[in-house]
């Protein structure tokens, strides 16, 4: 006999669970993006003179690559996938450090905008091969090439056609 095992088929949208093989999948993306996002981190924030989240580290990446130096907050929120209100909270922790300001917007007054320091610029020139070492660590040296590349086609397709991922300087 040669049918399909129910764990050996895909589920279908109408069925009510995952089989066993996709909530495994599902599982295990699930805790390895957690995990990793976790070790980024740490290995950011391990070194004092660093002390940055990784979300930290992606705002000001996202500053650092913007052509006219600054990026509208609502924007920002957009690009590091965060709530407004959650990145005005990063934001003044990261202007208290002087690594970033907030300034109005000069093209409508009401918004605010926000920009690099070049307190902020050399900190991430000196954050950037930590993190880059901890990307090779954590997941491209471990996956491999050819596999990395595929993971971010295969997760490519989840996202919307207006995602605002950028490529800008290396890191």
């Amino acid at each position: 006999m040669n049918a399909t095992a129910p764990e050996d088929r895909p589920s279908r949208p109408e069925d009510l669970w995952l089989t066993a093989k996709e909530q495994l999948a599902w599982r295990s993306f699930l805790y390895s993006t957690t995990l990793l996002n976790a070790r980024l981190s740490e290995a950011l924030e391990a070194d004092p003179e660093i002390d940055l989240t990784l979300g930290e580290y992606e705002i000001l990446v996202r500053l650092s690559e913007a052509e006219q130096g600054w990026i509208r907050m609502s924007d920002l929120a957009d690009q590091v996938v965060h709530s407004r209100s959650r990145l005005t909270h990063t934001v003044s922790r990261m202007e208290k450090r002087g690594l970033v300001e907030r300034v109005r917007c000069e093209s409508d007054g009401r918004g605010r905008q926000a920009q690099l320091t070049a307190t902020g610029l050399r900190l991430l020139e000196a954050a950037a091969p930590i993190h880059v070492r901890s990307v090779r660590e954590q997941l491209l040296d471990v996956v491999g090439h050819e596999d990395f590349i595929e993971l971010g086609r295969i997760l490519a397709k989840v996202l919307p056609e207006d995602a605002p991922i950028t490529i800008g300087r290396p890191g």
